[in-house]
């Protein structure tokens, strides 16, 4: 007789912190690990892979395992009190270490602790430490799961924007293209301090931008449309543009929105913007209105809305 066991789609798995490194004072480095870890795999280049953590409730612990999972654990999860289940938030992948039971996620984990941007997986890096435990939901080896944008046709002019919150997804990206591949990348972080050494094509320039105290957003967008040779360019978006939802990708659109399937593109320029909405959508009012870029060859990507919280 045959005994089937079913397997679920998706790695959803109780995974220890194994090591925690505070890089920059900004991002906390911290390594995840887990037998179950064994069973990660995409179809290809990781690139901007998400995943999904869920951190203990900062006020009662409380957690949901995965202990007995199936397939209606999601559902499950979603119907218990926050204070019980804990809250669930997207990261990338940013290395992945290791190989069978010893498999690692690295995740990067940016360190918002002040006023409005506060929120629990900040607070939970904040204070990581080895042996902490959370739930990581993950893709599984040879089922489809989604969560990889970054997907420029061979031989583009690659444009990479991101607030800190995108640092860890663009340098992922950066250190898996190809050798040949050219473009620029800008990247903007809270202080001087939290600019890393990356490693990327001798093609890709990278371009830090440490905002010191100004406005968030605000040097990004200039040394964009300067890049792109938009004048008088500003970040003036009114707030009822602002979609504290918005994700437009050539394979996804937040709004519901057909996303057109033409490689056309302006100058063969592929571009990939995430990080605060405001300053996306204010990028992407001028990508889309005014150079016309094509929306197969653009990922307009809001992680977070200031002011909004975000929910788990």
């Amino acid at each position: 007789m045959t005994v089937t066991t079913s397997v679920l789609p998706m790695l959803l798995a109780d995974v220890e912190v194994v090591s925690v490194e505070r890089i920059s004072p900004t991002f906390a480095r911290v390594e995840l690990g887990g037998p179950e870890l064994a069973h990660f795999g995409v179809d290809g280049p990781r690139y901007d892979q998400r995943i999904k953590l869920v951190f203990p409730d900062p006020e009662t612990g409380g957690m949901t395992s995965t202990e007995g999972a199936d397939e209606t654990w999601l559902a499950t999860w979603l119907d218990r009190p926050a204070a019980e289940r804990g809250h669930m938030r997207t990261y990338t992948i940013r290395d992945v270490r290791g190989s069978g039971e010893q498999t690692t996620f690295v995740v990067d984990m940016v360190l918002h602790l002040e006023g409005d941007l506060v929120g629990p997986g900040s607070l939970w890096a904040s204070t990581a430490a080895p042996g902490d435990r959370i739930v990581v939901l993950a893709p599984r080896r040879g089922f489809p799961y989604g969560g990889i944008e970054f997907d420029p046709t061979p031989g583009s002019d690659l444009l990479l924007v991101g607030d800190e919150t995108a640092v860890p997804a663009v340098c992922s990206v950066l250190e898996q293209l190809p050798d040949d591949a050219r473009g620029t990348a800008f990247l903007e972080v809270p202080v001087a301090a939290d600019v890393q050494d990356v490693r990327r094509p001798a093609g890709v320039e990278v371009v830090w931008l440490a905002r010191d105290g100004a406005e968030l957003g605000l040097g990004l967008h200039d040394a964009v449309v300067a890049h792109l040779g938009i004048p008088g360019a500003t970040v003036d978006v009114a707030p009822d543009e602002v979609d504290p939802d918005l994700w437009e990708t050539p394979s996804y659109s937040s709004s519901g929105e057909e996303v057109a399937d033409d490689a056309s593109g302006v100058g063969g320029t592929y571009a990939w913007i995430a990080g605060e909405s405001k300053v996306v959508t204010g990028l992407r009012r001028h990508l889309v209105n005014e150079l016309g870029f094509d929306r197969s060859r653009v990922a307009f990507m809001g992680y977070w809305r200031r002011g909004v919280a975000m929910r788990s």
